[in-house]
């Protein structure tokens, strides 16, 4: 098969405290098993452009996939968070499955996408499944990188000043190549980014109101059980390599692969053989 962008666009919409959110999704494949996807924190991300190069090979294996904009992402509404936004993702996650009718789910989770998982699984311990975190997956300083780190400080830029040199500045440390990412890529970004000012502008108040979005888990990462894949780039700049090591001491049910000559978005820099590493550890 391939994937349809937009044939799979469904909404949800989702209590948040005493706020409803509409929440946009794609829905592809048909089964029991499901596979929820969750992208990055940067400008212009969405579940669809993070993961479009995934989809397939797990809809093929007999999986159901689902991509979630996360609110102040996408097409789904924008928010101003105060608090922890692991777990407001999560929380969301959760309403999005419930409205679905969706039991327990496995959830692959990249850099915020990562907390995300990470909060899904430390509250909802019985509705998840099997857990892939990707380039996050806990808070916290590195031990060997001065935090922020420089890939975090040019996705901060990059809300403040949207542009293609901005956005070409991140993407130098963002993957290990950059000539991977085409100028067509960046033109769809950069629109995606321009085309949700409101996005943009209420994540810069929520970092205002709240410097410390994603919080340290570490000491809560022992008591989770679901077995765990850890992918990480030797090369991310964005969020350090050695996050992936407190993640694999701290999760006691887990294993680490760290892929070389890839920065922070290994499904996209070695898409083909993170595939293959996922559906062998969705399927044994």
């Amino acid at each position: 098969m391939t994937a349809n962008e937009t044939t799979s666009s469904r909404f949800v919409t989702v209590r948040e405290g005493d706020t409803d959110l509409n929440i946009h999704y794609h829905d592809l494949g048909e089964s029991q098993d499901v596979v929820v996807m969750l992208h990055g924190s940067g400008p212009g991300a969405s579940g669809w452009a993070n993961f479009n190069r995934n989809i397939d090979p797990l809809v093929e294996a007999g999986y159901r996939v689902l991509l979630i904009d996360c609110p102040g992402w996408g097409k789904s509404d924008s928010v101003v968070n105060a608090g922890s936004r692991s777990d407001l993702n999560a929380r969301v996650v959760k309403g999005v499955i419930d409205a679905l009718g969706i039991g327990k789910i496995n959830i692959l989770g990249n850099s915020m996408g990562g907390h995300s998982a990470t909060a899904f699984a430390l509250t909802y311990p019985d509705q998840i499944g099997k857990l892939v975190l990707m380039g996050g997956g806990t808070g916290g300083a590195s031990l060997f990188t001065p935090m922020p780190s420089e890939g975090l400080k040019l996705l901060n830029a990059l809300y403040r000043a949207p542009s293609v040199e901005s956005l070409k500045k991140f993407n130098d440390v963002f993957v290990f190549d950059a000539s991977v990412l085409t100028d067509d890529l960046l033109q769809a970004r950069l629109a995606n980014m321009l085309g949700r000012r409101d996005h943009l502008e209420n994540f810069i108040k929520s970092q205002e109101l709240n410097p410390r979005q994603f919080p340290d888990f570490g000491p809560r990462l022992p008591s989770i059980s679901a077995q765990t894949l850890i992918i990480w780039g030797r090369q991310d700049r964005v969020v350090p390599m050695d996050t992936g090591l407190r993640l694999v001491a701290g999760i006691p049910n887990s294993r680490l692969h760290i892929f070389n000559q890839c920065g922070h978005w290994a499904q996209w820099e070695h898409a083909g053989e993170f595939n293959r590493l996922v559906l062998d550890f969705l399927s044994h």
